[in-house]
């Protein structure tokens, strides 16, 4: 076994607000519900004029993460997306 450590990369990171194209797509809510092996109490859920109810994703190479409520979006310079909880962000990255 080799311990290492995460190269610095900048990345811009902003806290999830609907309505800024941040999110990669959205998924029903009961879609996301009956699947049954995600925690689903904290997910942000929008409301469509149709009545449906959708969750905002990230895709990336693992499949998707489903955004919650106070998550943050990092954004790395070659365009990969991922979402970490508030309760992490700022201490997996620094404010430059």
């Amino acid at each position: 076994m080799m311990r290492c450590r995460r190269t610095p990369v900048e990345a811009n990171v902003v806290q999830y607000v609907g309505g800024q194209n941040l999110e990669d797509g959205f998924e029903l809510w009961s879609d996301v519900v009956t699947k049954g092996w995600i925690v689903t109490d904290n997910l942000i859920k929008v409301t469509r004029e149709d009545g449906s109810i959708v969750c905002p994703y990230i895709s990336h190479r693992r499949g998707r993460t489903f955004i919650g409520n106070g998550d943050y979006i990092i954004i790395d310079d070659d365009g990969t997306k991922h979402v970490c909880g508030e309760d992490k962000i700022f201490k997996r990255y620094e404010k430059i």
